[in-house]
């Protein structure tokens, strides 16, 4: 039951999220610093997120395969690859490491 509590608090908070957005006035949201932040946010967010995903296991600091694999995207996306080129560089990279048993 406790999951169905979860679901629950999530639905509502996202619905209220969704409704004080709703309620800024227009005037705010067209300031250049709020346009700046809200171009900003959401690419400082997805870093975070993959920086955690990458470098963290159980709570602690790791360097393994899935960093050689962000390695090779990195340098994919250097050399202007399409997005496909990209992913397909890390998990063959991340696959590659990970069958040498590093």
């Amino acid at each position: 039951m406790n999951v169905w509590i979860a679901i629950g608090l999530t639905a509502a908070g996202c619905y209220l999220m969704k409704l004080v957005g709703l309620l800024v006035p227009a005037g705010t949201l067209e300031r250049p610093l709020v346009q700046r932040l809200a171009a900003l946010l959401p690419v400082a967010l997805l870093a975070a997120l993959t920086a955690q995903q990458t470098f963290s296991s159980g709570g602690s600091l790791v360097l393994d395969a899935r960093a050689a694999g962000l390695a090779a995207a990195a340098v994919a996306l250097v050399l202007r690859a399409p997005f496909l080129v990209v992913v397909g560089a890390a998990v063959v990279v991340t696959a590659g490491v990970r069958g040498l048993g590093w």
